[in-house]
């Protein structure tokens, strides 16, 4: 049985291509690190900003544009990622359940946490 190994190759290589044709972000917003692309969304802790308005990151640790990477020590000088704000939410319930046996102790609370959504509309190194 003959096998065409120059074409399973090449099949490879084109998705390799088209695969890294787009530009990332690494960003430190409100203490946590999200990786973010041109036009996508992402629900951060809650921003001191208006629903519609524009804010902007400065803290980007590492930009990678069609494989070429820069990356901060610890931040990129002059490089930002702007969003705008979308909704302010409330993410989902998560219960919190405390037992100690055959003491009689129960405890369940509630929490939900105060969240932000933000699209990213550009990135500039």
């Amino acid at each position: 049985m003959l096998i065409n190994y120059s074409f399973i190759l090449l099949q490879t290589q084109v998705l390799k291509i088209e695969k890294n044709n787009s530009m990332y972000a690494i960003v430190d917003i409100a203490g946590q690190q999200f990786k973010v692309e041109k036009d996508s969304k992402l629900y951060v802790q809650k921003l001191n900003a208006k629903e519609g308005t524009k804010v902007e990151f400065d803290k980007v640790l590492l930009i990678d544009n069609d494989g070429k990477v820069k990356v901060g020590k610890p931040v990129i000088k002059g490089a930002k990622v702007s969003g705008k704000v979308l909704t302010h939410l409330r993410g989902d319930k998560v219960k919190v359940f405390k037992k100690k046996r055959r003491k009689g102790y129960k405890v369940l609370n509630g929490h939900r946490q105060y969240l932000t959504q933000v699209e990213i509309e550009e990135i500039v190194s």
